[in-house]
């Protein structure tokens, strides 16, 4: 796989003449179980001292999940809805948490899935709500702190930080995956132009710096392509002048436990 990286290369220039700095993060999705996959990324994260969060899928999640990520202060699980489940029509988009059903059903299995994996996890569990294929109605938000989340991620640059009182909004950016063609990894240099897109806006105050930017994955469908490309692009930003994010109570909390 050949990539030209002197786009981005000749971006991080201009933060690093300009001695600015961006946040980053990296959230992985649909965790269930351990397998292989899972391995791999958490061999990376840990290559890469860059954790991960882990969006894990509440009704699937097995028990030797919990002790795999205790062995591992770089994977912090998260909300990942609650079954996955798509109640859009046809029609629409696929959803879990829009307005397709009654507000009551909804917010009684965002409750179930924090209280499953908060009984799983411990403290270990970052109050973060990450919506099935990053959808959710704006309603449903407005629960979200009343069901003890701090956190709600979801994609493209935030509008706003605290979308909800006491809920701050931590979206992803980069998605290295053409769901829509091949499933496995877009063209690289369309990859590297978004990135070098998103760090311009920040840096010309076009969009919110104090976000981080968010790397998100999918490990259960990666190919070797995929996760070539996804290291080394984070190991570029790193050496640029990215700075790691994560949730600093819930690291601490593994620190605690490790």
């Amino acid at each position: 796989m050949s990539v030209d990286w002197t786009p981005l290369r000749n971006e991080l220039r201009h933060w690093q003449a300009d001695d600015l700095e961006f946040p980053l993060w990296w959230r992985d999705d649909d965790a269930i179980s351990v397998t292989d996959q899972l391995k791999t990324l958490t061999a990376i994260s840990e290559s890469l001292e860059l954790p991960v969060h882990l969006a894990v899928i509440p009704q699937e999640a097995r028990t030797s999940l919990v002790d795999f990520c205790a062995d591992s202060p770089f994977l912090i699980p998260v909300v990942h809805g609650w079954a996955h489940q798509n109640h859009a029509p046809d029609v629409e988009k696929k959803s879990e948490f829009r307005l397709h059903r009654p507000m009551a059903e909804m917010v009684a299995e965002i409750k179930n899935g924090i209280n499953k994996l908060g009984n799983l996890f411990g403290d270990r569990l970052c109050p973060m709500f990450v919506p099935p294929w990053n959808r959710i109605a704006a309603e449903t938000v407005q629960q979200l702190p009343i069901l003890g989340f701090r956190f709600l991620s979801t994609a493209t640059p935030r509008e706003t930080r605290f979308i909800a009182p006491g809920l701050e909004q931590i979206n992803t950016h980069i998605d290295p995956i053409d769901w829509h063609g091949t499933r496995s990894l877009i063209e690289p240099d369309i990859i590297v132009g978004d990135v070098v897109s998103l760090l311009r806006d920040r840096r010309e105050g076009l969009a919110d710096n104090s976000e981080p930017l968010g790397v998100l994955t999918h490990h259960l469908v990666h190919d070797q392509a995929v996760w070539a490309f996804t290291r080394e692009l984070i190991v570029r930003l790193l050496e640029g002048p990215a700075t790691v994010w994560a949730d600093l109570e819930t690291l601490n909390n593994q620190g605690d436990h490790g």
